[in-house]
């Protein structure tokens, strides 16, 4: 059996957090017994939640990496960028381009303690603990490593869903994107209760409640409002340009990539004209 992590200064780990809960989903090991269990209630109502994870985590890469190979981009922001797991983003990315940069933000003080694992020994990455939903401090910091003249890569996956409407998080990735140079691209994964069985909507908001964090799934439409003023990318070849359910993004077999954990998310990339 692994041993627990200590708990970080500002960690409660009597509380379930969405961040160490997605970790344990994905098989990490930065989670507490209260996550566990947290996440084990959701997938006793829905069996598809390591599908669910996967797919949104395989999304982030393959959109990383297109704009990396396909798009020649070689600066990275991973906004929400969450715990330390296999494959993070200057790991796919800098297998196409060794030099790219990748700068992560999130505001978990458990992100801030294991940090480390996000730095490469060739200063190619830094880590920013600030909230996304305070754009002028972390476009200052970002500043130490990305040029902002230049085309960059925004990731912000699997973290805009845990802002409020009163929040604006429309206005927020507007404040971000319209930081950046023209031909930047910007990927988006959102939770969605679109079509989703009532017992898994319930069993999620109770959880969500527990770990005292907002959560707001969307649907299409309020996601769409995310790309307002960007040229979408087509998911796949011989698509229309589109915000999809993730799997099918950037599949060679869209059907076959449309699995059930597919469908609790909803995203795209869009190009910055």
């Amino acid at each position: 059996m692994v041993e627990d992590p200590p708990a970080p200064p500002g960690v409660d780990p009597t509380i379930p957090s969405p961040a160490r809960m997605y970790d344990y989903v994905l098989g990490g090991t930065h989670n507490f017994p209260v996550d566990r269990e947290a996440a084990e209630r959701v997938r006793a109502q829905a069996p598809d939640l390591k599908d669910a994870a996967w797919v949104n985590r395989a999304f982030h890469q393959r959109a990383a990496r297109w704009m990396a190979e396909r798009q020649g981009i070689r600066q990275f922001i991973d906004i929400g960028s969450g715990l330390p797991t296999p494959s993070n983003t200057h790991g796919v990315v800098q297998r196409t381009a060794p030099e790219a940069r990748v700068a992560y933000v999130d505001n978990d003080p458990m992100i801030r303690a294991y940090a480390s694992e996000l730095l490469a020994e060739d200063g190619t990455t830094i880590v920013v603990t600030a909230d996304l939903r305070e754009p002028d401090a972390v476009l200052e910091e970002l500043r130490t490593l990305i040029d902002f003249d230049q085309p960059a890569g925004l990731l912000m996956t699997a973290v805009l869903h845990f802002v409020s409407d009163e929040g604006d998080p429309w206005g927020l990735v507007a404040r971000y994107v319209d930081a950046l140079a023209p031909g930047s691209y910007l990927a988006i994964s959102h939770a969605t209760y679109d079509g989703l069985p009532p017992r898994l909507v319930q069993a999620s908001t109770e959880v969500y409640e527990q770990t005292k964090a907002d959560w707001h799934p969307r649907p299409r439409g309020e996601v769409e409002r995310f790309f307002t003023g960007l040229q979408i990318v087509p998911p796949y070849k011989g698509a229309e340009p589109a915000v999809t359910h993730l799997g099918v993004w950037g599949a060679e077999d869209p059907e076959l990539a449309d699995s059930d954990g597919s469908h609790w998310w909803y995203g795209g990339v869009g190009r910055r004209p």
